[in-house]
């Protein structure tokens, strides 16, 4: 997290107030210092926080310039009452300091109660009560009395209470509570996610064991079918966990436009806070080596095709702290084998009633369909096949057709794919080699459904080595193997057949393949007598 960010003033001023500091810690030193404030302020420092705590300015009778300074550059401050705290009048002045900015800087104060009844703060009773016996007696009256406003005033805020369990539980809770306030910068996520609770609470709780190692976890999947999308809320949700987070999408796209070097500078950025500037690839490895080595963090590589890209970025998780989450997202279940990952987690299609509710949420703004559309759009989510990209491109293109245009637009569909739908999933076609691209056209156009044995046979007679070739299109998601059939969903069929009409379009005698009754017809009837 950067160490400062920048916020409106609270006046009417258009001024634009800096921070410094993101945490300014309050306490009484011989409570806590060696303890729970310690442990909370090295807690912070490795969730890269900038903390300030004032516990290296010399203590006297009135406070430090450079402390009310400190106070009033920092985002938030967190003020542990502990037993004797209202003992110190160092103390109690950084409290009043402290509410003067909430008051007059919007800033953010968060009171931990430290063992103390949050009653005695606010009636200063129990050990504050002594406190005050004593500062009555050798205090201005004014002052004792600016110090009890505080006092009241800060124990009604929205706080924290450390009295029985590990203070390690407490500490934790206290720093992501401080995380959230610090307002991370969420990625944007499409307002009507359907289905991806249940799917993400299984890696969730893999990203969030205790383990100490850096763990590297891949997302692979079909195109369309959610992945980014997957990563994205995984990313927003756990990234005040980490000293820095950075995501880093389009991958694949980014690397052949030449922009490895830009990668590189958004990841080192996105941790660090700063730009870093650097000319060369190869010395971009080694800052992000040097600089990232000791850090707990989390890097999203998203739509990752070929091992290189990932070589420039996250070679190895040796160029990480401990503790630190790699998720990498590809269409390629292989290439994540190659470059060792821990987990392996699969983005499955949604079931047939998340289906319905996402394609109604875009074909009629609402999570059902309208009564005189219920059976095409059953028809139109049987043709999506669960996969998001498509339900939601094709809601959007129905939205406020007649059911005569939707009956139209679902007999085209069958025969012409959509463009958009189309493009995605083509990509992991056009990444394929010449004999790979051959076997997935004659699987689509014949052999989807027939059993594996009897396709390895008649491929391997065309000499088109399908034994391996299979196995790269199931490790692109472009075709599985259950109970030894090939299968292929539909919407990848229909790009298939898509690529073969395009070698002539409208003309199928000139096709290579040829698998419709009614373009067979149309072929013979154009051959010459």
């Amino acid at each position: 997290m950067a160490s400062s960010t920048q916020k409106p003033s609270s006046s009417s001023s258009t001024s634009i107030r800096k921070y410094n500091f993101d945490v300014f810690l309050s306490f009484r030193g011989e409570d806590t210092r060696n303890n729970f404030t310690d442990h909370l302020f090295v807690n912070l420092d490795r969730m890269g926080i900038n903390t300030f705590r004032d516990d290296q300015l010399e203590r006297g009778e009135e406070i430090k310039s450079e402390l009310l300074k400190a106070i009033e550059e920092s985002r938030i401050s967190v003020v542990v009452f502990s037993k004797d705290y209202a003992h110190s009048k160092w103390c109690l002045d950084e409290l009043v300091k402290i509410m003067e900015c909430r008051e007059e800087m919007e800033q953010i104060v968060l009171p931990v109660f430290y063992h103390v009844d949050p009653s005695d703060v606010r009636k200063q009773t129990g050990s504050f009560r002594e406190a005050f016996s004593i500062h009555e007696r050798n205090v201005d009256e004014k002052k004792v009395q600016r110090w009890r406003d505080s006092l009241t005033e800060a124990s009604d805020l929205s706080g924290f209470h450390v009295n029985d369990g590990y203070e390690s539980k407490h500490i934790k809770e206290i720093t992501n509570g401080i995380c959230k306030r610090l307002n991370p910068k969420l990625l944007h996520i499409d307002d009507d996610i359907v289905g991806k609770d249940s799917r993400l609470e299984e890696l969730k709780l893999l990203l969030n064991n205790h383990s100490n190692d850096v763990l590297v976890v891949g997302i692979y999947g079909t195109g369309g079918i959610g992945k980014t999308t997957i990563a994205k809320i995984v990313f927003n949700e756990i990234q005040c966990q980490f000293n820095g987070a950075s995501f880093l999408q389009d991958v694949r796209a980014r690397s052949k436009n030449g922009c490895q070097l830009q990668l590189q500078k958004q990841l080192l950025c996105g941790i660090v806070g700063q730009e870093v500037e650097f000319s060369d690839i190869n010395e971009g490895i080694n800052i992000i080596k040097r600089r990232l080595g000791s850090k707990k963090v989390l890097i999203v590589i998203d739509d990752v095709d070929h091992l290189e890209q990932l070589k420039l970025l996250a070679e190895s998780p040796k160029w990480f702290g401990l503790g630190s989450r790699i998720i990498i997202t590809t269409r390629d279940q292989h290439l994540l084998d190659v470059y060792g990952v821990n987990i392996s987690h699969e983005a499955t299609k949604l079931h047939y009633e998340e289906a319905l509710q996402l394609f109604s949420r875009h074909a009629f703004k609402q999570n059902d369909p309208k009564e005189d559309y219920a059976d095409l759009s059953n028809c139109m989510v049987q043709y999506a096949q669960g996969l998001p990209l498509a339900l939601k491109v094709l809601g959007s293109s129905l939205q406020g057709m007649t059911i005569d245009e939707w009956k139209s637009a679902l007999d085209k569909f069958k025969k012409n794919p959509m463009k958009e739908i189309n493009d995605v999933l083509r990509i992991s076609f056009d990444g394929l080699d010449p004999s790979q691209k051959e076997v997935f056209l004659d699987i689509a156009c014949f052999f989807k459904g027939e059993c594996k044995d009897v396709v390895l046979r008649i491929l391997d007679g065309c000499k088109l080595y399908p034994m391996c070739n299979i196995r790269v299109l199931c490790d692109r998601c472009l075709v599985t193997i259950l109970d030894n059939v090939i299968q292929m969903h539909d919407l990848i069929q229909q790009m298939g057949w898509a690529i073969v009409r395009e070698e002539c379009p409208g003309d199928p005698n000139k096709w290579s393949r040829l698998w419709d009754i009614d373009d067979i017809y149309d072929a013979f009837s154009r051959q010459e007598v």
